[in-house]
C-alpha cells in the first residue's frame, strides 16, 4: 500500500524508460545548451553590457531545435508532424525562455551585489534558468509538443488517462 496516493498518481503518467531517455537527451541538451550560451555570453559581452541577454536569445534558437531532435527521435519516439511539433517545442521552451529572459538581469545583478560574483554572475544565472526550463520542459513536451491522440495510443497498445487508484 503506498503511503503518499498523490504521488503514485503523478508517477504514474511518467513512463519509466521514456522518462530515463529524458534525462539522457536532457543531459546532452543543458551541456550543449550551457556550452552555446557561455560561448556567445564570453563573445557578445565584449561588445555589449547585457551581451548575455543577445546569448540567450540566439543560443536559445538553437538549443531548441538541437532539443527538439532528441526528443522526437530518442524520448517520444513520434512520426511525422515535423513542423508541428517543432512549433510546438518552440511554445513550450518560448513560454519557459520568455520569464527567463526576465529573471537573468535579476538574477545577475543579484549574484554581482548579493554574492559578489563578477564577471561568473551571467555564468551562474544562465545556469539557475536552465534548471527551471528542464523540468518545465518534460512536462510540456509529453502533454504539448510530442503529444499523441487518445486513438493512437489505443491501437498501439498504450494506455492514457489516470492509472488505477
Amino acid at each position: 500500500m503506498n503511503r503518499v496516493p498523490w504521488i503514485a498518481r503523478l508517477v504514474g503518467h511518467i513512463p519509466p524508460g521514456q522518462f530515463l531517455r529524458y534525462l539522457m537527451v536532457g543531459a546532452w541538451n543543458t551541456l550543449f545548451g550551457y556550452g552555446t550560451y557561455a560561448l556567445l555570453t564570453a563573445i557578445l559581452m565584449r561588445r555589449s553590457r547585457f551581451g548575455y541577454l543577445y546569448a540567450a536569445v540566439l543560443s536559445s534558437l538553437l538549443n531548441i531545435t538541437v532539443a527538439y531532435l532528441g526528443y522526437k527521435f530518442f524520448v517520444f519516439k513520434t512520426k511525422g508532424r515535423y513542423l508541428t511539433e517543432w512549433s510546438r517545442c518552440i511554445l513550450v521552451y518560448g513560454t519557459a525562455i520568455l520569464p527567463g529572459l526576465f529573471a537573468l538581469p535579476v538574477l545577475v545583478e543579484s549574484l554581482h551585489h548579493g554574492l559578489h560574483l563578477m564577471k561568473s554572475a551571467p555564468y551562474v544565472a544562465g545556469a539557475i534558468v536552465s534548471g527551471f526550463t528542464a523540468l518545465y520542459g518534460f512536462l510540456g513536451h509529453k502533454h504539448f509538443s510530442f503529444r499523441v491522440a487518445a486513438k493512437a495510443n489505443a491501437s498501439a497498445g498504450i494506455e492514457t488517462g489516470n492509472p488505477a487508484r
